[in-house]
């Protein structure tokens, strides 16, 4: 891991350690999650991170709704996680089988 610089100066990429993903307080507040893991909300929390470079590239359908690209791999390497484990996370969310969020 990369010592802090002295005086408080990061260089390149440093900086990035104080780079935070949101995750929404109704995954913790509200009834109708209370059921999903933990690993399932950080997903979330990853997948509206993501939504931002959807944004900015203009990924929208003809209803004008933002869509993401987020990969079984991407969220198996972003969490650390094996397959197995990134397709229950995604189930918990989804539409049909979860919740609602994906």
């Amino acid at each position: 891991m990369n010592q802090p610089q002295p005086y408080g100066y990061y260089y390149g990429n440093e900086a990035e350690q104080y780079t935070f993903y949101r995750l929404p307080k109704a995954l913790f507040t509200n009834e109708r999650y209370k059921d999903i893991s933990d690993g399932a909300k950080i997903l979330y929390g990853l997948m509206l991170d993501r939504m931002g470079l959807s944004v900015k590239n203009g990924w929208t359908d003809e209803q004008d709704r933002v869509y993401i690209i987020f990969t079984l791999e991407d969220a198996t390497e972003q969490m650390n996680c094996k397959n197995d484990k990134g397709v229950k996370m995604f189930a918990e969310l989804d539409t049909v089988k979860g919740v609602g969020l994906a």
